[in-house]
């Protein structure tokens, strides 16, 4: 059939409707012979059924083997250059204490960038030697707790932020590890407020100043410097962007070498996914190859040793470990007049769901694409171009913007999007007093709650009120 003149050039109505891209959906998501869908054999509409929706829903084994795959990839090109990795798990990606368990159980670390993080990461158990602590307004507060218990290093954002962890340091009688954050001034090829390392914004430390920030910490007994860290944005397809800071932070690397001991280099993460049938995301194990090649090989023109390499992975590990669940509520066709030079007009379904803004607030913040698939039953109706909707009071409450959904679509249906394991539990809010979602992990036929599903009771115990006699607070 021909595509909806509303369409962009990009999206084109499927041959099957009932297929799940596997380099979109999480790896044990079929379609029964039902025509349901299930995730981790565990049947979607039951769950719907058991824990209602909007769901949250993280197949484990796929977590948990792309955390493994990630370690293996970069432990691998890192032995190929004669060096070690470390890979931290970056918790603002996704966290909650039994994730925490996953990562540390497949050998990575845990990467944190507040307090709460920190809190949720020692709640798990975690080994603080295996906590990195980010953040470029850490509190006086945040930064004495991560001394204290003994966290591996923490990620100096600014200048003033030096003498803040010395003197924690000192106070509780330890030499704290600590890494400097670099504004390399690479550009990545991101959205606007994805890019982490142009020069006018607030992370880091701009790489002209770099070395003398790298004095200043080496002249506080109370702090070992580890090396340099760089973050140049996220969800970046191109390798471009990466190989490019590290030549820049590696010659300085160089530079800094010649007054004292340099053991690592933290090339951070930021490594893009697939979230629609058209993204081509390269596989991890290309970006640690390309990534520990080029390093070397800046290495080798530098005539300095390769230093241990540390990665901060999240959404890789953790996106496409997750959909969400949600109830058709209703449907409208809305016919719209094309704009020039085409003639007349086209029609576009929109079909509101249970959820929105609320529990993914990424198409919202950036423009986010996302697919959806009809998971409750098969259908072979023609398909029709919708824009799935949320309930906020918000006309910019969508959650994905173009799609194509079998036209018998209806009020009751089960619809889900994929690759929202990362950033939509994290970015959550109560706007409009919705209840944020339970999030359920499955495998092997189990369904287990990770992180219950607030009530309309917890959104009222914060909120201070006058009781009725006789009631309790």
């Amino acid at each position: 059939m021909l595509a909806n003149p509303l369409s962009p050039s990009w999206l084109v109505p499927s041959h099957d409707q009932s297929a799940l891209p596997a380099h979109v959906w999480p790896a044990s998501a079929v379609r029964t012979e039902s025509g349901a869908v299930s995730v981790g054999a565990v049947d979607l509409t039951q769950l719907a059924v058991d824990f209602g929706t909007p769901l949250y829903v993280i197949d484990e084994q796929d977590a948990r083997s792309r955390a493994a795959r990630t370690l293996a990839a970069f432990a691998t090109a890192a032995a190929t250059h004669g060096t070690t990795v470390s890979a931290y798990y970056a918790g603002k990606a996704f966290l909650c204490t039994e994730a925490v368990r996953w990562m540390l159980a497949e050998g990575l670390n845990i990467d944190v960038s507040s307090g709460g993080e920190l809190a949720v990461a020692l709640a798990a158990d975690t080994d603080p030697a295996r906590i990195g602590l980010h953040g470029n307004n850490k509190s006086l507060a945040e930064i004495d707790r991560a001394v204290g218990v003994g966290v591996g290093a923490i990620v100096i954002d600014s200048l003033i932020e030096i003498d803040r962890v010395a003197a924690a340091a000192q106070r509780h009688g330890r030499v704290q590890n600590v890494r400097l954050r670099i504004n390399s001034g690479v550009h990545a090829h991101t959205h606007e407020y994805l890019a982490t390392a142009r020069e006018d914004q607030k992370f880091g430390i701009p790489l002209a100043e770099a070395a003398a920030a790298v004095a200043l910490i080496r002249a506080h007994d109370s702090l070992r410097f580890l090396g340099l860290h760089s973050h140049i944005g996220s969800q970046i397809f191109a390798l471009d962007g990466f190989l490019e800071a590290a030549r820049r932070l590696l010659t300085l690397h160089a530079e800094l070498l010649t007054r004292g001991p340099v053991p690592e280099l933290n090339l951070g993460g930021g490594f893009g996914i697939a979230y629609l049938e058209r993204d081509d995301a390269p596989a991890i194990e290309a970006v640690a190859t390309s990534l520990l090649a080029a390093v070397a090989r800046v290495c080798g023109e530098l005539n300095i040793p390769m230093p241990h390499i540390a990665v901060e992975p999240g959404r890789v590990i953790i996106g496409p470990a997750g959909i969400t669940l949600y109830e058709v509520g209703t449907t409208k066709e809305v016919t719209v007049t094309l704009e020039e030079p085409a003639q007349g007009s086209a029609v576009r379904r929109y079909v509101s769901v249970n959820g929105g803004m609320s529990d993914n607030a990424r198409p919202a913040l950036y423009g986010a694409d996302y697919s959806v698939a009809l998971v409750g039953r098969a259908s072979e109706a023609t398909p029709v171009l919708v824009r799935v909707a949320g309930k906020h009071c918000e006309s910019g409450d969508i959650i994905v913007r173009d799609a194509y959904l079998p036209a018998d679509v209806q009020p009751g249906d089960l619809v889900a999007v994929p690759a929202t394991g990362a950033y939509c539990f994290s970015l959550a809010s109560n706007y409009n007093y919705l209840a944020r979602p339970a999030v359920v992990a499955v495998r092997d036929g189990i369904a287990r709650v990770i992180v219950r599903g607030e009530t309309e009771a917890d959104l009222l115990r914060r909120d201070v009120f006058a009781h009725r006699e006789g009631e309790t607070p």
